[in-house]
């Protein structure tokens, strides 16, 4: 009688602990949460955290002699702003590779495009050099839109235009913002 029970313990065990795991097993999916904590007066919203700006198609010509793109406009969306203390205006700083013939703009990275380089510039137009802060945005309480332009501009080879190799291009900038 006494192994009859300890027989049935060991099966009742056995069936709770599969089908614990069976139970454990049958997820759909996981989901991960990541972020930081700043020591800022505003938030930076997350599709303005890592975004991606798609330009128009250029023409090889438009670029020719230093030429320039039509600018594509994007945004850094600030949200949460609590101005109660001295900072009250924000800049931003790009940060990435320096093009060879034009050091204040982006070198493409990417793709086989080449004789011409990546501008960024503030919304009236005014070049943003890299490692070089924009001019101070004044903030409002809550919410604030940054806005910029992307633009590409064509490398100059001493006094005539580079050879604009057509094709697909990338490059990527970090920024970063300084509340003042």
């Amino acid at each position: 009688m006494k192994l009859n029970k300890l027989a049935l313990l060991l099966a009742t065990i056995t069936l709770g602990a599969a089908s614990s795991a069976s139970f454990a097993a049958d997820r759909d999916g996981e989901i991960t949460f990541k972020g930081s904590i700043v020591d800022a007066p505003c938030s930076i919203t997350s599709e303005s955290a890592t975004q991606t700006v798609q330009l128009d198609k250029i023409s090889n010509s438009a670029l020719k002699n230093g030429g320039k793109s039509n600018p594509k406009a994007f945004q850094i969306k600030l949200t949460g702003c609590d101005l109660t203390d001295t900072k009250k205006n924000v800049t931003a700083t790009f940060v990435g590779q320096p093009s060879v013939a034009q050091p204040d703009l982006l070198k493409f990275t990417g793709g086989v495009a080449d004789g011409a380089s990546l501008a960024i510039a503030d919304a009236r137009g005014n070049l943003i050099k890299l490692n070089t802060a924009s001019p101070a945005t004044k903030l409002v309480n809550i919410d604030n839109v940054l806005e910029f332009q992307a633009y590409l501009k064509g490398d100059m080879d001493g006094d005539k235009g580079a050879n604009i190799t057509p094709g697909e291009f990338s490059t990527s900038a970090t920024f970063t913002l300084a509340y003042q």
